[in-house]
């Protein structure tokens, strides 16, 4: 049981104000926001319950409450029934599959007469908490691959679930736990590997069409299957510790390249990714030489890096064009600035563009923006509404709200640091991932630099879903928090 003396502080004394008092900042800011784009030319009461900025207020109210519900109970309960609220969520987010509402071509919402609430932004804290748990249980560790497996499992079944829905936007947030694995432990060669895959497609499918200097070889086939050579050579050297190994692959690699490249240039034209494809192979074949005469396994990891980014590489394309569907195809090809599409996909993009760049330095002020009051951009008030801070509070109003955010994120990472254990700790650095995902992701979505995939960005965002589970996921840390200095018995 938890003991109190009198010197111990209260739940009341020990939370942390100055992360309630940027939340409520950032709950203010929204409501300003969802008025400026919910706002049409002639509405005289932006406080009725009729108005989008009307029912924002009873969301912000009864997530206030809700929030100090979640600071009156034990902060124990978090951790005794994270399993069951676990389960419980998953069951719901399995339900939500089959229900008969389809809202946007989305299944992800449950509609209770006027109430529409969408479990999967409950799922996030219900998963945090589970995930924390688990990982907070004696002999846990990220290096065993059994125990490593089963954490990611509790992430990828949520994600899963909502994948049904037909939801992939909510869906991709769960990666943020990775953020979290790599903070406890993870393999950096783990997340080095997620990124690389990144690039591997971005710079592939941009460039696919793009010939090298004149010959028939593909810009993006010729970069890829290069940095699938420079990043093994690298991790033999990193991974391995052997730096002359890692210079003797780079040199004959390099060597073996650059000499096709001018035979193809100035002598017979020809395509070079075969070349390449075959030094690749060569490298493989030392690595997998290398494991069997000095076995360390640590050249098979790299071994099968290579592999598995040369068969990403080429599965990617056939992904993008024969398993996507139309409008994701076209979204990324928009993003990589294959398909301008102003009309189509890039109409959100184009016109959100436009209302942040036409805000100007300080912007055009409360209920003046035009492009948000004519209605020119789709979803002003819930995915895109960042571009109603950009036109109305301009760029300072823009780089305040960004500002807010850094100071939330980095008060995270305080309170998370300071956790006397590992649950508290896990729990606070799932909060500041999905927190940093969100914003990111949705403010680069409003920009240009990131896909469209239709994140809320936290607290600003029109709707009761979004803030009531952005409030618990929040206010659940900040009430493990309130209870680090009790002393147990």
């Amino acid at each position: 049981m938890a003991k109190r003396t009198d010197k111990q502080p209260s739940v009341l004394g020990s939370l942390d104000w100055w992360t309630i008092a940027i939340y409520i900042a950032l709950l203010s800011f929204g409501w300003v926001s969802v008025c400026g784009a919910s706002y049409t030319y002639g509405d005289t009461d932006i406080f009725s319950l009729s108005t989008r900025s009307g029912m924002q207020i009873v969301w912000i109210g009864t997530s206030i409450v809700l929030g100090l519900v979640i600071l009156l109970l034990d902060d124990r309960y978090y951790d005794t029934f994270a399993y069951v609220i676990y389960g419980l969520m998953m069951l719901l987010l399995f339900a939500t599959i089959f229900n008969p509402h389809e809202i946007k071509g989305s299944r992800s919402w449950l509609v209770m007469g006027p109430v529409r609430l969408q479990p999967a932004e409950f799922a996030k804290f219900a998963t945090a908490l589970a995930v924390s748990k688990y990982m907070s249980t004696y002999g846990f560790s990220m290096q065993r691959m059994k125990q490593f497996f089963a954490a990611c499992g509790l992430v990828f079944l949520p994600m899963l679930l909502i994948v049904g829905q037909k939801e992939t936007g909510s869906a991709l947030v769960y990666v943020a736990f990775f953020l979290m694995f790599y903070r406890e432990g993870m393999p950096g060669s783990i997340l080095f590997t997620g990124v690389a895959l990144v690039v591997y497609f971005v710079l592939g499918i941009r460039y696919e069409q793009v010939m090298l200097l004149g010959t028939p070889t593909s810009v993006g086939k010729f970069v890829v299957l290069l940095l699938v050579q420079l990043f093994s050579a690298g991790m033999v050297y990193v991974y391995c510790d052997d730096k002359k190994k890692s210079l003797s692959l780079l040199g004959y690699m390099l060597f073996i390249t650059v000499g096709f490249l001018l035979f193809s240039l100035y002598v017979i034209p020809f395509d070079i990714v075969w070349v390449q494809l075959v030094v690749c192979a060569a490298l493989i074949g030392y690595l997998l030489y290398q494991w069997m005469s000095t076995r360390k396994t640590n050249f098979l990891f790299i071994a099968l890096f290579a592999v598995g980014s040369i068969i990403f590489f080429y599965s990617a394309s056939y992904v993008l064009n024969s398993v996507m569907e139309p409008h994701q195809r076209t979204r990324i090809n928009v993003l990589l600035g294959l398909d301008d599409d102003l009309s189509g996909a890039g109409y959100n993009v184009h016109q959100s563009e436009i209302a942040i760049g036409s805000g100007g330095l300080e912007g055009k002020g409360f209920l003046n923006g035009t492009q948000t009051k004519l209605k020119f951009v789709p979803e002003q008030d819930t995915d895109f509404i960042f571009c109603t801070v950009g036109e109305e509070e301009g760029f300072l109003g823009s780089a305040g709200v960004l500002l807010l955010f850094l100071a939330l994120i980095l008060r995270l990472i305080h309170l998370a640091e300071r956790q006397p254990f590992k649950f508290g700790r896990v729990y606070g650095y799932c909060v500041l991932s999905i927190f940093l995902f969100h914003v990111f992701i949705n403010v680069g979505m409003v920009l240009g630099l990131t896909p469209v995939i239709g994140i809320p960005l936290p607290f600003f965002s029109y709707g009761g879903s979004s803030l009531w589970g952005f409030t618990i996921l929040l206010f659940i840390f900040l009430r493990i928090d309130a209870g680090r200095n009790i002393i147990r018995t």
